[in-house]
């Protein structure tokens, strides 16, 4: 079943859209790593990390729907995005998804990458083939946004709202045919934005390379980006007016990269400041100073992580679905 533009909405597609693979005895993969004892009051000596759903070409950009009780991810090459239900398994949800142009998309990643919702309730997606940033609101597509300074992006990547409505959001080139040398691209560099709440866009900062993952501490005085090219976590102060001060490393992961599978990508923060990232080899967790306590080690190339309600982290790794079972409560909002 498809939604080519989700004629009828975000909720209403979640009710209509029908589990077309129901869950089979659960298997489990990779290993729970524990590095500090904080550790084990975050991850609980029995957790396994649980295969829900797996045949993804590239699953990204997970996000609870709490209103609905269900995941919603994306599956970057196939232009979708899919939904998992508990007890009910992944169903088609949008497709296509991140690129909805008549002419043909030359580049490998055309969907959404990073999704969330909006304090109004609305799904907020990064597409990578449209290069913009768009909402599904009253049954309709809405581009939030799509060029800075007169230019296209190269292909927003993933983005967190605040409590007010303000965007965060990076562009790294992932979705880009040629990237940034390509005939396609207008802007020579990688930002990371702030889309404020009455519509103006700022660019915060350029100097990571490839910006990728984004969050938000919760107190919001603090912005953290992941790299990918350089494998680093950087936390940057959040001043009043919403421009971010000098950043910090918050962890340098370069160490790990090529040892283990996967890079700095996406990530989440949980309600007492810790940082669930993914990176080499799955998603490792530091506490609000940078320490790593753990690594919850898929094996996998993983991409992104989301908490849902009852201290669930869900991830996407490759091409599979995901989940952990954790004593952590996430920023999941309201919706």
């Amino acid at each position: 079943m498809r939604y080519p533009h989700c004629a009828v909405g975000l909720l209403a597609c979640l009710a209509m859209a029908h589990s077309a693979v129901a869950e089979d005895a659960i298997k489990t993969i990779g290993e729970i790593e524990r590095i500090d004892p904080a550790f084990d009051t975050l991850v609980p000596q029995d957790a396994k990390i649980e295969v829900l759903a797996d045949g993804f070409e590239w699953s990204e950009g997970p996000v609870w729907v709490k209103a609905h009780d269900c995941l919603l991810f994306s599956d970057i090459p196939n232009n979708r995005i899919v939904k998992w239900k508990p007890g009910k398994g992944t169903d088609v949800f949008m497709q296509p998804s991140g690129f909805t142009g008549a002419h043909k998309f030359d580049g490998k990643e055309p969907g959404t990458n990073g999704l969330a919702i909006s304090p109004e309730g609305h799904l907020t997606m990064c597409c990578h083939g449209d290069r913009n940033i768009t909402q599904i609101v009253d049954g309709e597509r809405r581009v939030l946004v799509s060029h800075y300074e007169g230019k296209r992006f190269n292909s927003p990547n993933d983005l967190v709202f605040d409590s007010a409505g303000n965007l965060y959001f990076t562009d790294p080139p992932y979705g880009l045919p040629g990237g940034l040398n390509g005939p396609e691209a207008e802007l020579d560099f990688c930002g990371v934005y702030r889309f404020s709440k009455d519509g103006k866009l700022t660019l915060l900062t350029k100097e990571c390379p490839r910006p990728n993952g984004i969050a938000l501490s919760p107190d919001q005085k603090t912005l953290y980006v992941a790299d990918s090219q350089e494998c680093y976590w950087k936390a940057f102060p959040l001043k009043e007016d919403g421009s971010v001060g000098d950043s910090q490393m918050f962890y340098d992961g370069s160490k790990w990269r090529g040892k283990r599978p996967g890079g700095s990508d996406g990530l989440k923060v949980d309600t007492k400041g810790n940082v669930w990232a993914t990176g080499p080899g799955g998603v490792l967790v530091f506490n609000s100073e940078g320490k790593l306590l753990g690594r919850i080690s898929t094996g996998e190339l993983t991409a992104n992580c989301a908490f849902g309600p009852d201290g669930t982290l869900y991830m996407t790794a490759d091409m599979y679905l995901c989940r952990v079972k954790t004593n952590a409560k996430g920023l999941i909002g309201s919706k």
